[in-house]
């Protein structure tokens, strides 16, 4: 199984991503990237269908494509619960099969992978959407993340979910 994006969709996405405004219309991307009007909208399509990017009206009645942290979270819980689709239908796989048959054990096998996987992208995700909006929650120029108030040193938080060591208060 392979997965990815084609280069049209990652030059959209990088444009997106490097602009500060963090949005920009098909006519702005087609001009940016030097390409037609029709390659930006078989990319935004695609990007689309990925959860990638997000559509918005502007003042001006214009699209608007615009990416955001939020994005990818979305689009990597949309990924495990493809994930979910998978493991359900091997399973059912294993009961037409049945269940003491080699094949129903190779299916049997494949649904309890992708379910592990699953369940660990979307405690991963969750996870890392929570460490990074505390984060954001840290007021610009001040390097200490907020804290507990019992007078202990703040910990920085970690992706791992495991306690960092005491966050610099320099």
């Amino acid at each position: 199984m392979a997965s990815g994006l084609n280069k049209m969709a990652s030059r959209v996405l990088t444009c997106l991503f490097t602009t500060d405004a963090g949005s920009l219309t098909a006519s702005q991307l087609a001009q940016r990237l030097q390409v037609s009007p029709a390659s930006i909208s078989k990319a935004i399509a695609f990007l689309e269908s990925q959860s990638l990017v997000r559509r918005e009206r502007d003042d001006r009645r214009r699209d608007r494509y615009l990416v955001d942290d939020e994005l990818f979270y979305q689009a990597t819980i949309a990924s495990a619960r493809a994930n979910d689709q998978l493991v359900e239908t091997a399973r059912q796989g294993v009961a037409v099969l049945g269940a003491h048959t080699p094949a129903a054990a190779r299916l049997e096998n494949i649904a309890r992978f992708l379910d592990f996987i699953s369940e660990s992208i979307v405690r991963a995700a969750e996870q890392a959407r929570e460490v990074l909006h505390s984060q954001r929650a840290t007021p610009p120029g001040d390097p200490t993340p907020p804290g507990p108030d019992d007078g202990q040193p703040a910990v920085a938080p970690t992706l791992s979910g495991q306690s960092g060591q005491p966050a610099s208060r320099s």
